[in-house]
C-alpha cells in the first residue's frame, strides 16, 4: 500500500485505559479514519461516539479495515493479532506482542509470512526526551557509551490485572535500552519481590549486557508513592539525563578544567562540567507513534517497533524472571539476539 494521499480505514479492540487514548488519538491524525471498535466488555470509557461497540475481532474485521490498533488485555493479544493477520490486516500490538515470546514468534511469523506491516505498541521510543537523546548519541555526542541506567517507580496502576511489574514496566526500558544503544541484550540478571498481596511480582531490580558491550541496569516498581521516568546514559564525554515524564533531556559534561586538589587530582576518572538542559519540540508520544504506524503502512516511513524487536524484548522479559525464579544469569541464545539488528 502506497500513496500519501490514502486514508487509512482504522480498527481499534479494546476500549480500556489504552484504547480510549488510542481512539482519540486515531481520529486526530491524518490519514487516519476511526470506522469500528471492538470491545466485548463495552465502552466503558465512551468512547464510541457514533460508532457501534462491536463484540469480536471477527466483526472488527467485517466492518472493512485496512488496519487496526490492538488493545485488549496481554492474554488475548495472540489471538487477536492472529486473527487480524490471517485477514491481511496491518496491525500495531500495544506491548508487550503477546503473553509469552513463543506466542510473540507466532505473531511475528504470520505477518512475516503475510507482508503485512506488524508494529508493537512501546510509546517511550516517541518520547522527545529519548528521541533527542538518540540521535545524539548516534552523532557522537557521547562518544563511546559505556551504560544505560532506568529507574521507573510510582504508585500501583489500578489498570494492571494480568502481569506483574516486569511484564507491565519494565518492558519499556528494555526495549528502550536496546534501542539507543542500537544493541540487543546478551546477559540478564534478577531480584523481584512480592510485596503487595497479588500473585504477581511488584519490584524488580535488573542488571545486563548488551551485545555490544554496554552495562545497563533497570530499577523498577509500582509501590513507591515518588514516580520517576528517569534514564541515564554514561559515555566516555559525559551522560544524557532523560526525564521521560516531563520530556526532558539535560547533559552533564565531562569536566576540563583542571584541579589543583592532590587526592582528588590523583583519582583518573572524570569531574564535573557544564550542564545543558536542552530545548526540545515536546510532541504527545502518542500521537507520534501513530503516525509512525500510518506510515510504515502506507509506505513512507520506517521508525516503527517491529513485532522482531517486540519477540526479542519479551525473551528479554523472560530472561529477568527466569533469572529472579533461580538466582542464576541468563544467556540470551543466538537466535534471540540475531532478531534485532541496531
Amino acid at each position: 500500500m502506497s500513496g500519501a494521499t490514502k486514508t487509512l480505514r482504522m480498527g481499534l479492540i479494546g476500549l480500556g485505559s489504552m484504547g480510549r487514548h488510542h481512539a482519540r488519538v486515531i481520529r486526530e491524525t491524518p490519514g487516519m479514519e476511526l470506522v469500528a471498535l471492538a470491545d466485548p466488555a463495552g465502552d466503558a470509557w465512551g468512547v464510541a461516539g457514533d460508532l457501534e461497540v462491536l463484540p469480536d475481532v471477527e466483526a472488527l474485521i467485517a466492518a472493512g479495515i485496512d488496519a487496526a490498533l490492538v488493545a485488549v488485555p496481554t492474554v488475548y493479544h495472540e489471538d487477536v493479532a492472529l486473527a487480524l493477520a490471517a485477514a491481511g490486516v496491518h496491525t500495531m500490538v500495544e506491548k508487550p506482542i503477546a503473553a509469552t515470546a513463543d506466542a510473540g514468534r507466532r505473531v511475528a511469523q504470520a505477518f512475516e509470512d503475510a507482508g503485512l506491516v506488524g508494529a508493537v505498541g512501546y510509546v517511550e521510543r516517541c518520547n522527545p526526551a529519548l528521541l533527542e537523546a538518540r540521535r545524539r548519541i548516534a552523532d557522537g555526542e557521547l562518544g563511546e557509551v559505556y551504560q544505560i541506567a532506568t529507574s521507573r517507580q510510582g504508585p500501583f496502576p489500578g489498570r494492571i490485572s494480568d502481569v506483574g511489574v516486569v511484564k507491565d514496566l519494565a518492558t519499556h526500558d528494555v526495549d528502550l535500552t536496546a534501542w539507543l544503544a542500537q544493541s540487543p541484550y546478551a546477559s540478564v540478571s534478577a531480584h523481584v519481590t512480592h510485596r503487595s498481596g497479588r500473585d504477581h511480582e511488584d519490584m524488580v531490580v535488573a542488571t545486563g549486557r548488551l551485545e555490544n558491550g554496554i552495562i545497563v541496569n533497570h530499577l523498577v516498581n509500582w509501590l513507591s508513592p515518588r514516580k520517576e521516568r528517569q534514564t541515564v546514559i554514561t559515555g566516555e564525554r559525559g551522560a544524557f539525563v532523560a526525564d521521560t515524564g516531563a520530556g526532558d533531556l539535560t547533559f552533564y559534561a565531562n569536566g576540563k578544567v583542571p584541579t589543583e586538589w592532590d587526592r582528588i587530582a590523583a583519582f583518573r576518572g572524570v569531574s564535573e562540567g557544564d550542564m545543558i538542559r536542552y530545548a526540545i519540540a515536546k510532541r504527545e508520544p502518542l500521537r507520534v507513534e501513530q503516525e509512525n504506524f500510518r506510515d510504515a503502512v502506507l509506505g513512507t516511513g520506517d521508525h516503527i517497533v517491529t513485532m522482531a524487536e517486540g519477540v526479542h524484548t519479551l525473551t528479554v522479559v523472560e530472561g529477568i524472571l527466569e533469572s529472579a525464579a533461580t538466582g542464576q544469569s541468563v544467556h540470551l541464545q543466538p537466535a534471540d539476539v540475531a532478531a534485532v539488528a541496531g
